[in-house]
């Protein structure tokens, strides 16, 4: 359900990215709300495109997972390599891709569903990380263990706001924005 603000914003403050895959029309919501209605509407349609364009994208980032993980293969009791670049790597490419939807190119429906939730959904691996974690403390190597799990964590973290640095380096944007809402 849209809000509409005193300030004429539609969902939030003014000063806010829209998300471009929102639809933010006045249509009737009721049919919105219940999840088991059919409808044949453009806008079903619509949806099923970007889940096929989830889909794809979801495909070939899984592909590239895998074969990241034959390249780099990880014996048991040892750091798990693979999947550490695959995590810190999306979350790179997520903090990049996240600047150039919202800041740097123009709407588009499919972006963000193809890269951000497809590909890199497809590409990193959270599920992995878990049993690699439980495997290492398994094998009684608890230390390095944590030593996978915080340098994984500040490793992500880190990884998303170089991202986020380099494509607002070359998108021509200002690596800060200003608190109050502003652009610095």
């Amino acid at each position: 359900m849209t809000s509409r603000f005193p300030d004429g914003s539609v969902g939030g403050r003014a000063d806010l990215p829209i998300d471009p895959d929102a639809d933010l029309g006045d249509e009737d919501t009721d049919a919105q709300d219940d999840v088991f209605a059919l409808r044949t509407s453009p806008r079903r349609r619509r949806e099923w495109s970007v889940l096929a364009t989830i889909s794809l994208g979801g495909s070939l980032g899984s592909l590239a997972r895998y074969l990241i993980s034959v390249a780099v293969p990880v014996a048991p009791g040892r750091f798990p390599w693979a999947t550490f670049l695959i995590n810190v790597s999306g979350c790179w490419a997520l903090g990049l891709l996240m600047v150039f939807v919202l800041d740097v190119w123009p709407p588009n429906r499919y972006v963000r569903p193809f890269f951000g939730v497809g590909f890199l959904g497809g590409y990193t691996t959270f599920s992995t990380f878990a049993v690699e974690t439980r495997n290492l403390a398994g094998h009684g190597a608890w230390l390095l263990a944590g030593g996978y799990v915080l340098a994984s964590l500040v490793g992500g973290l880190a990884a998303v706001w170089c991202g986020m640095i380099v494509a607002r380096l070359v998108g021509g944007l200002p690596v800060r924005r200003n608190l109050e809402g502003g652009r610095a």
